[in-house]
């Protein structure tokens, strides 16, 4: 009998804040299909995507109460919320709350930029990935 997989689990998906021709920030939700593979034999098989490019990591930490005021990324970059609470607001007023686990790229390196707020009691960290240009 062959397994059901939820079609939720081949896919990922994340936040992006991007800017618009005008210099505004918007927000977008991606997603990424995953295909079943032999990607670490002799493991199991599991779910992977295709490879996108990285090179190296850093890790961003936010003080409580920390408010980063309207600024555009200083490089194209993915964020994973590692702990704490944040809030994150482009320039057409939508706000986003993220918790662990969350995933944002930020590509708003041009234009007006984002506001990102810690909201949670304590430190707020994120696992930080730079990546080239699109």
């Amino acid at each position: 009998m062959a397994k059901k997989v939820s079609p939720t689990l081949t896919l990922v998906t994340y936040h992006r804040i991007y800017s618009d021709i005008q210099g505004e920030s918007h927000f977008d939700t991606v997603t990424v299909e995953q295909g079943l593979a032999q990607a670490a034999p002799p493991a199991a098989p599991f779910y992977v995507s295709a490879d996108g490019p990285a090179s190296k990591y850093r890790f961003y930490t936010f003080e409580p109460g920390w408010i980063g005021e309207l600024h555009p990324c200083p490089t194209r970059q993915f964020l994973a919320l590692m702990s704490g609470a944040v809030e994150m607001e482009t320039t057409d007023g939508t706000v986003r709350r993220f918790g662990p686990g969350d995933l944002v790229l930020l590509e708003d390196t041009s234009g007006k930029g984002h506001v990102t707020r810690n909201i949670s009691d304590g430190y707020s960290t994120f696992l930080v990935v730079p990546v080239p240009a699109a």
